[in-house]
């Protein structure tokens, strides 16, 4: 059998086609797959009347539900059983924060037209068994790490609705949800029986990796040098204190009167976290 000669300009016609074909297939693949982040976005998302619901807004809500679900009866626990008045407050704040947050996702779902949960999932329940089995100190450590374990990891589901949903109700109710966790996180905390190296090694062996590789940045080193203050020029001049009087102002304070300083500038007082 005989093949047909190829000349030398038809092998260089060959090699170019071959080398654009290679090109542009990557191109077109990509912009042809399903699967991206942008197609499962437009798939997954449906139109309201209160902006594109996504995926992701879906099951923030039904997360906000399966919250309420477990976190209220174990604060109702927490207050019959916490052996400290930390304890027993922090439930406290559990369940008049979920009984307001299950309130309001059942408003959003119900205007949505979304289904809720209505018990909570099998690690939930394993949590509820093991408090429930759990009595005295033992109790109070169990409790504060469980429910500060399980606030930390949907602080951060917080964050990524509220920064990215194009929807009014998900964003007032993450807004809602926001202010209700880092309370919870707080009084958990201030029982004083969080285990924070339990949660940093839980973070590092369970989250995602992370994105760059690039070197952590140095340990700490001495004490830098007190600053040095900044001594105006005409091509620099410093601007004047946003709180400082309009020395021109015809009520201005005389700056010699202390009592008229302290009428401007009263003490701020720390306010303690309220049970």
């Amino acid at each position: 059998m005989r093949f047909p000669a190829i000349n030398g300009t038809g092998l260089i016609v060959a090699g170019l086609v071959a080398t654009v074909a290679a090109l542009l297939f990557p191109l077109w693949s990509y912009a042809d797959r399903s699967g991206t982040g942008l197609d499962r976005l437009n798939a997954e998302t449906v139109p309201t009347d209160f902006g594109p619901l996504s995926a992701l807004d879906r099951d923030f809500i039904a997360k906000v539900r399966l919250a309420g679900l477990w976190e209220l009866p174990a604060g109702q626990q927490a207050e019959e059983r916490g052996t400290t008045k930390a304890v027993r407050t922090a439930g406290r704040h559990l369940v008049e924060g979920h009984t307001f947050l299950d309130a309001r996702v059942r408003e959003v779902a119900t205007r949505l037209g979304l289904e809720l949960p209505s018990q909570p999932d099998s690690r939930q329940r394993r949590w509820l068994t093991e408090l429930s089995r759990a009595r005295g100190e033992t109790y109070d450590e169990k409790f504060a790490n469980i429910l500060r374990r399980a606030h930390g990891k949907v602080f951060s589901v917080v964050a990524e609705v509220r920064a990215n949903t194009r929807n009014s109700l998900v964003r007032a109710l993450a807004d809602d949800a926001n202010t209700t966790v880092l309370d919870h996180i707080t009084v958990l905390e201030e029982t004083g029986l969080v285990d924070f190296e339990g949660l940093a090694r839980d973070a590092a062996t369970t989250g995602p990796p992370p994105l760059t590789r690039s070197p952590a940045p140095p340990g700490p080193t001495a004490s830098p040098a007190p600053a040095a203050p900044v001594t105006p020029s005409p091509d620099f001049p410093l601007p004047p204190a946003a709180s400082r009087p309009n020395p021109d102002a015809p009520d201005a304070p005389d700056a010699s009167d202390p009592r008229a300083q302290a009428e401007r500038y009263p003490p701020v007082t720390p306010r303690p976290h309220g049970e």
